[in-house]
């Protein structure tokens, strides 16, 4: 923002009630577009337009230098990792879109493997990659993309499928298939209310006044086919392991929500709620799924078994956003707040940027339901912690996440 200048006092009352009410309206503008795609995004429609206004392609096409989305962006500097212990490394400084891969892999048979993280720089869209073994980053993109609100990316990190705000208004969202190599890429359908990738595939949701509809396609964007329709319109999606789906009202405080496995035939089994401000995330295998929600307005978490239905309360409690599972379903990783405060209606007052917390990360073992603390963040540095869009790699060895405060990203060996 810019700052603020003293103004002599506008002797025509008419014309001053006239600057109040255009600044209020430009303000609210701003802050609703903002709170809009934080809180609700998925129910309404998604554009993403590159730099210079110009399109991007459908699915099956790739961008020719004419349709833009391939400008060069010289001027975005990298920047460089900062070792702030022998464990913890802040990788970006600037603002991240949320939303990162963590792959390991070896170059070739007789190397080690090493460990890259993929993520966004949110200032221009740029596509970069972290090592954590050699401490470097490098711009794997130069793809300029403005806007961009997150990042869905498929396990081995060759592509994320990036959603943002356009239009005049700021009400359209498109949902882009971005190669990490900012070579071709592709649009989804608009309209889009949420989105989930696996290996083999993309799950998406299409919602609107009358109900959603779920789809399955390949993760080229093609062969989509229908997988389930429903009544309910605010939902969010997930796959739950193989042949099984996640679907969950979206979370409010002053509203109970469920929690649903969906079929490969489309049907639904009710396996958590209704609870106030209900939200789930199923382990990768399919095993479990977590569930954080309101009690007396204080956050609780639980386990569910996706077997047998059981449930399980857990020691800690924070809101499922901001926990990570493990590859093989045997633990949970979470952003766990210091001391939340009791007056604030969660998730809503999170999500909105009315509250922030102060986390410490946590291992929770599923096997014994206990917890071990993993990182003291506050303790490690000077920054204070909300820790959201966590990320592990297959192995187990490296832990990503960015700062909700100031957009940082952070990676830390565990």
């Amino acid at each position: 923002m810019g700052s603020l200048h003293r103004v002599q006092p506008v002797k025509n009352t008419s014309m001053r009630q006239t600057f109040i009410i255009a600044a209020v309206v430009i303000s609210l503008v701003g802050i609703g577009a903002v709170v809009y795609f934080v809180f609700f995004a998925g129910s309404a429609e998604v554009v993403v337009a590159p730099a210079g206004g110009s399109t991007l392609p459908v699915a099956g096409q790739t961008p020719s230098p004419s349709q833009g989305g391939t400008t060069e962006s010289p001027s975005f500097a990298p920047g460089t990792p900062i070792p702030v212990s022998a464990r913890l490394v802040k990788v970006s400084v600037g603002p991240v879109v949320p939303g990162a891969a963590v792959v390991t892999k070896a170059k070739n048979a007789s190397s080690s493997p090493e460990t890259v993280v993929s993520y966004i720089e949110r200032q221009s869209g740029n596509v970069f990659s972290y090592n954590t073994l050699t401490k470097t980053l490098t711009r794997t993109s130069n793809k300029t993309l403005l806007g961009i609100e997150s990042a869905v990316w498929l396990p081995n990190a060759s592509t994320t499928f990036v959603r943002y705000l356009s239009g005049n208004d700021f009400s359209t969202i498109n949902t882009y298939a971005l190669p990490a190599n900012g070579v071709g890429g592709f649009f989804l359908s608009q309209n889009l209310a949420d989105i989930a990738v696996s290996a083999t595939g993309l799950l998406t949701l299409a919602s609107g006044v009358n109900g959603s509809v779920a789809s399955l396609m390949r993760i080229d964007g093609t062969r989509a086919a229908a997988l389930f329709t429903t009544p309910l319109s605010s939902l969010r999606v997930s796959f739950a392991g193989k042949n099984q789906y996640l679907a969950f009202t979206k979370p409010s405080a002053t509203l109970a929500g469920s929690a649903f496995l969906v079929d490969s035939a489309g049907r639904f089994s009710r396996i958590a709620g209704p609870l106030n401000g209900l939200a789930a995330l199923a382990s990768p295998l399919g095993k479990w799924v977590l569930v954080s929600y309101t009690l007396n307005g204080a956050m609780q978490m639980k386990l569910v078994s996706t077997a047998t239905g059981d449930s399980i309360s857990l020691p800690v409690a924070t809101i499922v956003d901001k926990c990570v599972w493990a590859a093989d379903d045997s633990a949970l990783y979470c952003g766990i707040p210091v001391n939340p405060s009791a007056n604030a209606a969660y998730p809503n007052d999170w999500y909105q940027g009315a509250v922030s917390f102060s986390d410490r990360v946590w291992k929770i073992q599923i096997a014994g339901r206990y917890a071990n603390l993993v990182l003291d963040f506050p303790s490690e540095t000077e920054e204070i912690l909300d820790a959201v869009a966590l990320a592990i790699d297959p192995t187990g060895s490296t832990l990503v996440f960015m700062n909700k405060n100031n957009g940082s990203l952070w990676s830390y060996s565990l």
